[in-house]
């Protein structure tokens, strides 16, 4: 498997976080280029510390961390403390980072990292609000030539919203973000609803995490226990979904998955579906396929690579 140069952006987060480490565990397959952050789980400034702190504990001394847009293109910011906690990524242990937060803004830091690159080389993986690559396509449509293809966690079709009746989070925070990325013209790999609803950690799962006996499976499980009260009481499940770390899973074993090319629009306009991810899945329309719509998972596989993956960090 060729090395994939990459630029994470996200929104740290449990789940975020836990996409981090799964990154973090594969260097002889993902090259990070960098992480930047974007408002949306939790306010910008809790955002960047928090990808700093993950970044820490892991151990990783060399991806530089980027601070971008602390509200999205049109809307007011909407944040998910309820779901996360009051700092994110509560079930972690908070700090200050001594890994500094670099000055440059992470669009910049997109635009700059992307334009000295090679045409089709990265791949950019969003698992928030779509708020910083949209503004960097925006500020430097030049920059879609050096993009290989964009990994998104967000979005659902049959799982309908979890923020909104016809909205998931990412996409409610910042739809006119989400429609500038889905409309940009290059490959796009989209991780919903209907696919993370779908790899539901349970209590022996989370046991078996902790068992790992390494810093960082301790760290996922002690996570795990603070993020998966909200959904076992929404769903009434044991255990809760991860969304964001199937981007990741996807990079390294894209055969855990099954998915479909589609058109998938965003609605911007109505108050009443704001957010929804329109899929035509059944190819209803004459709307050109500008996503791969990922709707199954091995959910056996997906966790024994999480397993596999956490003992390797320290």
């Amino acid at each position: 498997m060729k090395r994939k140069n990459i630029i994470i952006d996200c929104d740290p987060g449990q789940d975020d976080a836990i996409m981090l480490l799964l990154a973090f565990s594969a260097p002889e397959k993902l090259n990070i280029l960098g992480i930047t952050t974007v408002a949306g789980n939790v306010p910008l400034e809790k955002t960047q510390r928090n990808a700093r702190i993950i970044t820490e504990l892991a151990g990783i001394e060399n991806i530089k961390i980027y601070a971008g847009c602390d509200r999205p293109i049109k809307k007011k910011l909407i944040t998910a403390e309820y779901v996360h906690g009051i700092e994110g990524i509560d079930g972690a242990p908070i700090f200050n980072p001594k890994i500094p937060l670099e000055e440059q803004h992470a669009v910049d830091f997109i635009i700059e990292t992307l334009s000295l690159s090679e045409d089709d080389s990265i791949t950019l993986v969003p698992t928030g609000p779509l708020t910083n690559i949209a503004q960097a396509i925006k500020k430097n449509p030049k920059i879609l030539n050096k993009i290989s293809e964009i990994v998104i966690m967000g979005g659902a079709m049959k799982e309908g919203g979890n923020t909104t009746p016809s909205a998931e989070f990412n996409i409610y925070v910042d739809p006119h973000a989400a429609e500038i990325v889905l409309n940009a013209g290059k490959p796009i790999v989209i991780m919903p609803l209907d696919v993370t609803h779908k790899v539901i950690t349970n209590t022996e799962i989370t046991n078996r995490i902790e068992k790992l006996g390494n810093k960082s499976g301790k760290l996922v499980a002690s996570m795990l226990k603070f993020y998966n009260r909200f959904d076992e009481k929404k769903y009434g499940s044991d255990g809760g979904p991860l969304h964001d770390p199937c981007t990741i899973a996807y990079l390294l074993d894209s055969e855990l998955f099954i998915g479909k090319q589609v058109n998938v629009s965003v609605e911007t306009k109505s108050e009443l579906t704001l957010g929804c991810t329109s899929v035509d899945f059944w190819e209803v329309t004459n709307k050109s396929k500008n996503c791969f719509w990922i709707y199954d998972v091995n959910k056996d596989g997906f966790f024994d690579m999480l397993l596999r993956q956490i003992s390797k960090l320290k």
